[in-house]
């Protein structure tokens, strides 16, 4: 299945156990990079709107850890005052063209939960005349696993958090 949003610019495609998200960013393909690579920067933008971004440890080469909390703060949101923690392991990073890391919910140790499904994502980062593509590919253990992930909300927090992104790029040029 495959399906364009052209209001929010992104390209979606579900093949078994493996989602593809694509969206082109008015931005220099380095600077989109550093967006993802700078705990500072992250904390301004990787959040979805009315949801703040915490974080507990963040080292950025393979091996490293991220471990992070989102929580919702608009008290007009179903989900007002919950907490989402995650925990990131990069496994390879090649400055300024991809990043391939391990992702799954966490407990706020950093304990991921028994039979919590971990992705294996690798977010590659093209020049697109003078604009970046960016390609977010997610491979999960099972389709199950993809189809329980989209349930919970997966695309529209993408896409929040792109816009969120698309924004702090426009401001930060």
């Amino acid at each position: 299945m495959s399906t364009h949003d052209a209001a929010n610019k992104i390209v979606s495609k579900v093949e078994g156990r493996e989602l593809t998200l694509e969206r082109i960013f008015n931005a220099p393909r380095n600077l989109v990079f550093r967006a993802y690579s700078d705990v500072e920067q992250m904390k301004r933008w990787y959040a979805p709107p009315g949801w703040t971004l915490t974080v507990s440890s963040f080292s950025f080469r393979p091996g490293g850890v991220w471990h992070f909390c989102m929580k919702c703060l608009d008290e007009n949101q179903p989900f007002f005052g919950h907490e989402s923690w995650g925990k990131v392991v990069f496994r390879e990073i090649v400055e300024p063209e991809r990043i391939v890391y391990s992702d799954a919910f966490s407990d706020a140790e950093g304990n991921v939960p028994e039979g919590m499904a971990e992705a294996l994502i690798t977010l590659t980062f093209l020049e697109h005349v003078g604009k970046t593509k960016l390609i977010h590919h997610a491979q999960y253990p099972s389709e199950e696993a993809l189809k329980s992930v989209i349930e919970m909300g997966m695309l529209q927090g993408m896409t929040a958090t792109w816009d969120s992104l698309e924004k702090f790029l426009e401001e930060n040029k």
